[in-house]
């Protein structure tokens, strides 16, 4: 569907990936937070934002936004090898890339991190994560794991 390797889309996921790890919050919570049009200020100015280091510009975010301290700590809570945050923005991207035509991004975004799939994703004791993108895809478009 979408255009395959968006770059913006990628640092985009690997951005909210970032601070809910940081935070401690649930990844829709992060988007939540952020808001729909901030989201969307950073998926269009994603090459500008990726000048900066990664950790200064989520720390920026999250006290622009006044983001509190959670307590969802999927990486404390894994038993196994934890992803990197840019492994999982990858996931997410290709998630939406493949759910979503390129004019509805910004909606896809929304509507992944809010979906019964985001709980799937961050739970890093299983291997879902990284299974292939179509797979996925198929999962998140029939609502549940095949």
């Amino acid at each position: 569907m979408g255009t395959k390797n968006n770059n913006n889309l990628f640092f985009t996921c690997s951005l909210i990936e970032y601070i809910g790890r940081k935070a401690k919050r649930r990844r829709s919570e992060v988007a939540d937070f952020l808001g729909k049009d901030r989201i969307e200020r950073i998926y269009a100015y994603a090459d500008v934002f990726h000048c900066e280091p990664i950790e200064k510009t989520a720390t920026e975010l999250a006290e622009e936004v006044q983001m509190t301290a959670g307590n969802f700590d999927n990486v404390k809570d894994c038993r196994y090898h934890v992803p990197d945050y840019w492994d999982i923005g990858e996931v997410y991207e290709r998630l939406i890339e493949d759910a979503y035509d390129d004019a509805e991004i910004v909606k896809g975004i929304w509507e992944v991190y809010h979906s019964w799939i985001d709980a799937h994703i961050s739970d890093y004791n299983t291997d879902f994560y990284y299974q292939p993108r179509d797979y996925i895809a198929e999962c998140y478009r029939k609502g549940e794991i095949l």
